[in-house]
């Protein structure tokens, strides 16, 4: 937990602040003097690269949302507008269009590295859950915005994702037609879509917030798997880890800038400069490649509903990850056959990736559904056979004892 801080206000100012909204004070304890397990390597830098991004995103999202025209008509004109017209548009759109990519690519390391080391296990199934809602407000948050310049993928693509609730039973059709606002993908869809897309980066702040709350009241997992027993096992926030996050923040902003200014379309898709047309639909529908994995699956169930159900209930699945695994160990370090099994499911996702990415034709499709059985056994075959049959090692008694264990020559 935070505790209480050390911070003393010094000033006339400060003290007066301080005895009626101790914000200063919070922070101290949150960010300056909040003990971290010291043997915090760099994967756990990308929380810190998360907050940045999720800054940059609604920053650079709120400046294009003064130029924006959300209108059927108007939508891919505005966005060239942006982009010719605007001082620094082009900046502000490829700075936000790359910072979404950044942003998936940043999570999905920092959810590889929580199921790798165990930080979904108690005490943290809170804290783990509400990292699972974040995600799912991204993914929202993400399809809305390819919707918007309303060029050809971007109009398929909405129309595409939106028509698979029309197979929910009852509800389905009612459900479609209120998303469109209509009986088609239009005008109205575009501005409901414009509005949510708005609306949901400050729902994910939100939820952020109560994200690091729990995170210190639990404190950081770390790579043994073990909670802190001492002074010994920690470091302070600051300098150790602003240090690090700090460095790593500036290695991750220069692949971004490489994107931004070297390889701004890479990611994109040429379909996406030519105007939505309603009447030409594009040879292959392709999403933004982070939801690739998702839609392959989608894509290898026979049964519309059964590939809606297959591919939302691969993502909520995370949600069920500290009863779904049952071991003691948390971390895959000291644990041989749960890293075996966790390496061959992130080939597996990365398989699904490349298979949403071809046409539905020939042997991607029982790629796919060989990937997509291999994708949902590990949740519900492997997990529960390791419960049962993995023999774990044993890990060391303090988090000190680890790290002094590898500093030492000839010490395992």
């Amino acid at each position: 937990m935070s505790g209480s801080s050390p911070y003393v206000p010094k000033s006339a100012f400060a003290r007066w602040l301080d005895s009626r909204l101790p914000i200063v004070g919070l922070v101290h304890s949150s960010f300056i003097t909040f003990p971290n397990p010291r043997n915090l390597n760099y994967w756990w830098t990308f929380g810190g690269i998360l907050s940045f991004m999720l800054v940059a995103q609604i920053v650079t999202g709120v400046a294009l949302a003064m130029h924006y025209v959300p209108n059927s008509s108007l939508a891919f004109l505005s966005v060239e507008h942006i982009m010719r017209d605007v001082n620094y548009g082009w900046l502000l759109r490829y700075a936000h269009s790359n910072g979404a990519s950044m942003f998936f690519f940043a999570v999905y390391i920092h959810i590889i590295r929580g199921v790798y080391y165990g930080s979904y296990k108690a005490p943290r199934e809170v804290l783990w859950i509400l990292g699972v809602i974040i995600y799912l407000l991204m993914m929202a948050t993400g399809f809305l915005g390819y919707t918007l310049p309303w060029g050809q993928m971007s109009f398929w693509g909405a129309t595409v994702i939106t028509s698979l609730f029309s197979a929910i039973p009852l509800v389905g059709n009612a459900i479609t037609t209120w998303l469109w606002g209509g009986y088609a993908v239009d005008d109205a869809t575009l501005n409901r879509f414009y509005a949510l897309h708005y609306l949901l980066p400050f729902m994910i702040a939100a939820v952020v917030v109560l994200h690091i709350w729990a995170l210190h009241v639990t404190g950081s997992n770390n790579p043994t798997g073990i909670e802190k027993q001492s002074s010994k096992d920690t470091l302070p926030f600051h300098p150790y880890f602003t240090v690090k996050d700090g460095f790593a923040l500036v290695c991750f902003l220069i692949l971004y800038a490489w994107f931004i200014f070297y390889i701004p379309n890479y990611l994109g898709d040429a379909d996406n400069y030519i105007p939505a047309n309603p009447l030409q639909t594009p040879p292959h529908i392709v999403p933004e490649w982070y939801y690739l994995p998702f839609y392959a699956i989608l894509r290898s169930i026979p049964s519309k509903l059964g590939g809606v159900t297959c591919m939302f209930g691969a993502i909520l699945l995370f949600a069920f990850l500290p009863w779904l695994d049952r071991s003691p160990v948390r971390s895959a370090t000291y644990r041989p056959l749960f890293r075996v099994f966790f390496w061959l499911f992130v080939a597996t996702i990365i398989g699904l990736g490349y298979i949403g990415s071809q046409p539905p034709e020939g042997g991607f499709i029982l790629a796919g559904r060989i990937l997509t059985i291999s994708y949902f056994s590990f949740f519900f075959i492997v997990l529960p056979l390791l419960n049962v049959f993995e023999k774990p090692r044993k890990p060391p008694a303090s988090i000190a004892e680890a790290v002094l264990a590898k500093s030492t020559p000839g010490k395992v």
